[in-house]
């Protein structure tokens, strides 16, 4: 056996080595790849091997978790609407329900609060909209509580106003007392009132008592909130609902004031706003360009006015309407535009036709920033050579 085997290795050590194709030598590989199993197997680690050099690659600390994507556009900020219509006068998350004792945020800092903030030429600040009131409170300088005795008589919503007996008419007696020294005079309503516990606190507080206020009839407590007026020195207004164009898609309310309304339907709904509560010297309009076009319907309205003794004061744009015990018609309205560099614009100008015309009254509503300008601006009227009034000192009696 082994010469044999010996004598096969010396035959063949002579010869060439014999030469094998490459598709030859790789064919057994080949053979053993195309078993099923070795072909799962290996599908299977190549796989795995993507895989792994993904997740190497690409590092994602959350591969494997469920995620999505969206693409996010930033829109351009929107200015808060005006409250027109209904809206002023519903109850909003800060309305009437809040507790009267509260005092909110009205210490907070508004550059804190983020709020653009602008300086007056005096050194102070007035806040941007819908930041909190931060000029100090004011000194209380009361006046008599309400009612005061003849001046109201019963009515079917409550007590109404009437004219005394001696003479006295509620126009007078709930107005606050004002003597001039002689320089120009500037008055300020603000308005809107009682239906925000906040705005409604810092109107109170912290505007000078000289300064007007005007009172939703809407708002509950409302008696409450004028009793508060009063006593912080502030004479007070009620506002009449009043159609106005487009009605009734701009609603001011149930007892809105129609220009259709006969004399019999524009006494009851008097009544019932009259009837709210007691302490008014005046009333003031509530929109009401279409109402103030109807003859019938302003006549009565007046009249009525006329007979109780109460004053009518409107925002400027029923200065041809005589009537009512006293009358006036503001010469601005201060805050169209809802910033603190046009408001304070709007005071500057009233304070120039003053200058100009011996007086000048503005009105507004209680915005934060209007209750914020409005205290700062009349801070320092005095030395700026100017009187602030009430707003019953521009009142005259027809035909006067």
């Amino acid at each position: 056996m082994f010469a044999k085997r010996q004598s096969v290795l010396a035959a063949t050590a002579g010869a060439p080595p014999v030469r094998r194709s490459m598709r030859e030598q790789f064919a057994p590989v080949g053979r053993f790849l195309s078993k099923p199993p070795v072909a799962v197997a290996g599908a299977g680690l190549l796989l795995l091997g993507a895989a792994a050099l993904f997740i190497t690659v690409l590092g994602d600390p959350r591969a494997g978790a469920p995620s999505a994507r969206a693409a996010l556009k930033r829109e351009a900020p929107v200015a808060a609407p005006v409250p027109t219509g209904l809206e002023a006068f519903s109850m909003g998350p800060n309305g009437s329900w809040q507790d009267l004792a509260a005092d909110g945020a009205a210490g907070l800092d508004p550059a804190l609060a983020g709020e653009a903030v602008i300086t007056l030429p005096n050194g102070a600040t007035v806040s941007g909209n819908g930041a909190p009131v931060t000029a100090p409170r004011v000194a209380a300088s009361p006046l008599p509580a309400a009612p005061i005795a003849g001046l109201s008589q019963p009515g079917p919503n409550g007590a109404l106003p009437t004219i005394a007996s001696d003479g006295r008419v509620p126009a007078q007696a709930y107005a606050r007392p004002f003597r001039s020294n002689g320089r120009p005079r500037v008055a300020l309503i603000v308005g809107g009132l009682g239906l925000n516990a906040v705005t409604t606190r810092a109107a109170i507080e912290r505007l000078p008592a000289e300064v007007t206020l005007s009172f939703v009839p809407y708002a509950e407590g409302l008696q409450t909130w004028i009793d508060m007026a009063r006593a912080q020195g502030h004479e007070v207004m009620l506002e009449m609902p009043m159609e106005p164009t487009g009605y009734p898609d701009n609603d001011p309310g149930p007892y809105t004031l129609l220009a259709s309304g006969q004399p019999a339907d524009i006494t009851a709904k008097m009544n019932w706003l009259l009837g709210r509560a007691t302490g008014y010297f005046g009333v003031t309009n509530y929109m009401g360009d279409r109402f103030a076009s109807s003859d019938p319907g302003m006549n009565a309205f007046l009249g009525i006015l006329r007979q109780r003794g109460v004053a009518f004061l409107d925002d400027g744009s029923m200065t041809r309407r005589p009537g009512a015990w006293a009358r006036a018609s503001a010469n601005r309205i201060i805050d169209e535009q809802q910033t603190p560099a046009a408001i304070v614009g709007q005071l500057n100008a009233l304070e120039a036709l003053a200058k100009g015309n011996g007086q000048a009254l503005g009105t507004g509503f209680s915005y934060p920033v209007t209750v914020e300008a409005v205290a700062r601006w009349t801070a320092d009227l005095d030395a700026r050579g100017l009187q602030l009034a009430p707003a019953s000192a521009m009142t005259q009696r027809p035909g006067r």
